[in-house]
């Protein structure tokens, strides 16, 4: 029953905000923080249409009354994957016979378990069925997060360097936001480096020619030098990084986007699900046992490279979608990052990252209207972000209650 009425709560109030995207409204905040690092008290945010109009003075219209709660902008995640799901079997989907309708609403209910957790935007990398998801949600009326996507990957398989640059145009022809490169092999598979320097030029270089950001997943320290030196925008996992590495991306100002809190933790949890498909092998596990502890002491080195930018990705996958913000709690929790600057690596950094910094990521005027609300104070208890009670998106309450 309460599962209902929060259902229907959700309904109501998703369609009386919507009905109104060019009107005005105002949230009473007991704590504000902007994702810049600033931080007030019993504010007020207007919101007009789908932006944020200001911060302070008096109300206008309907006013929602967050004054016993924490107000923050959406989180971002800059790495998941909302395609990735337990099929009706449980089991992680590679069935064939599953149509492309299901496996899409499969991916839809992922969306709606993200947006409820408090992400409103996420970055996937990426699978050639996200642009339908993506548009989908960008037409506002399916409950969802802001979606750009990657379409798929170039790897070592894509072949030479004019290959390579090849389908990067067409990955820039398909609509892609982003680049996926494979610089390395999975972790399950040691993580050795995959892609030639030459490779890495053309991919990072093609990307860049193109207008378009390249993310490159690399473990180790020599397909993430090869990645750097070619340019690229970041770099995914990074399990197995070392300082020099490190100051080497701080110096090109390269993004680091860890993933040590979820993905690896979702796996061992779900082990029974994975099992048996492709690398999820016996030794594919304890390779993923052996990193947690590697991947841990590799972000203990980056909270200490002066300059280095570490945004907020989770790799979720199968299991882990709308427990996103797991991975912020276990970097402050065992990680040892202070709460803010975890806050922020997670809002306006992340916005950065994904060239949207003037966009989302921050409760500024002109921003959009991108807010979640915090039963508690994370600066005080990271695991506040697992309390989420209101989520706007563009403008729209998706949840209040």
């Amino acid at each position: 029953m309460r599962r209902l009425i929060g259902t229907l709560v959700l309904l109501v109030v998703s369609a009386a905000a919507g009905s109104a995207q060019e009107g005005v409204l105002t949230i009473r905040a007991g704590k504000v923080l902007d994702g810049r690092g600033g931080v007030s008290s019993n504010t007020v945010i207007v919101v007009r249409g789908t932006r944020i109009a200001r911060v302070g003075g008096a109300p206008e219209g309907p006013v929602y009354d967050l004054s016993s709660r924490t107000v923050m902008p959406g989180g971002i995640d800059t790495h998941a994957h909302p395609i990735w799901h337990f099929d009706a079997n449980g089991r992680f989907h590679t069935d064939t016979a599953e149509t492309v309708t299901q496996t899409i609403l499969f991916a839809a209910e992922n969306a709606y378990r993200t947006l409820m957790g408090g992400i409103t935007t996420i970055q996937s990398l990426g699978d050639p069925r996200d642009g339908d998801l993506r548009d989908a949600l960008a037409r506002g009326v399916l409950p969802g997060p802001r979606l750009l996507t990657s379409l798929g990957s170039i790897t070592e398989r894509t072949g030479s360097p004019p290959q390579i640059r090849q389908a990067v145009q067409e990955f820039k022809r398909r609509g892609a936001d982003v680049i996926k490169i494979f610089a390395s092999a999975s972790i399950r598979d040691g993580g050795a480096p995959t892609l030639s320097q030459e490779q890495l030029d053309a991919a990072c270089g093609e990307a860049r020619a193109q207008g378009l950001r390249a993310v490159v997943h690399s473990h180790g320290p020599e397909s993430t030098r090869r990645a750097v030196l070619a340019g690229c925008t970041s770099i995914e996992h990074g399990s197995l990084l070392d300082a020099p590495t490190l100051r080497l991306m701080a110096e090109h100002g390269v993004y680091y986007d860890p993933n040590i809190g979820l993905v690896l933790q979702n796996y061992l949890a779900n082990k029974d699900r994975y099992f048996g498909i492709g690398n999820y092998t016996a030794e594919g596990f304890a390779q993923m046992e052996r990193a947690i502890p590697l991947a841990l002491h590799a972000f203990g080195l980056a909270l200490h490279t002066p300059g280095l930018k570490i945004v907020f990705g989770t790799d979720a996958v199968a299991g882990a979608h709308g427990r996103n913000f797991e991975e912020l709690i276990y970097r402050v929790q065992q990680g040892g990052q202070e709460p803010m600057a975890a806050i922020i690596s997670a809002t306006s950094l992340a916005a950065q990252s994904l060239g949207l910094g003037d966009r989302i990521g921050a409760i500024a005027p002109g921003m959009e209207a991108d807010l979640i609300a915090l039963d508690g104070d994370p600066l005080q208890d990271i695991t506040a972000l697992r309390r989420v009670v209101f989520v706007m998106k563009g403008g729209t309450i998706f949840r209040y209650w």
